[in-house]
């Protein structure tokens, strides 16, 4: 579980935020503003992989994303509902998102 503060970022917090993370997107508005990001997989059995390991990511840091899986396409959208937008923790989940693949 993560000790990140949960509050709602300001507009220009999430501006700045969202410029340190690379290919994430926003995504919505109001309550349903996220982060997104879509992920290409040579194999549908490698996305399969990627989803799992994301899941096991959410547990590890008490933050479930949004997922949707296609045949070699894997979409993670990040918000925090207790907020109704986004926190530190979808930055920080985003990271550790990218961390799961090689450079």
């Amino acid at each position: 579980m993560s000790n990140l503060e949960v509050r709602a970022l300001k507009p220009t917090e999430v501006i700045m935020a969202l410029g340190q993370i690379s290919g994430w997107q926003l995504s919505g508005d109001g309550e349903d503003v996220a982060i997104e990001k879509t992920f290409d997989f040579a194999q549908h059995t490698h996305a399969l992989l990627f989803i799992n390991s994301v899941g096991w990511l959410s547990e590890k840091l008490n933050h479930h994303p949004e997922l949707v899986l296609t045949y070699r396409r894997c979409v993670v959208r990040w918000n925090t509902h207790d907020v109704q937008g986004l926190s530190r923790l979808d930055f920080e989940a985003a990271t550790q998102t990218d961390a799961l693949l090689p450079a």
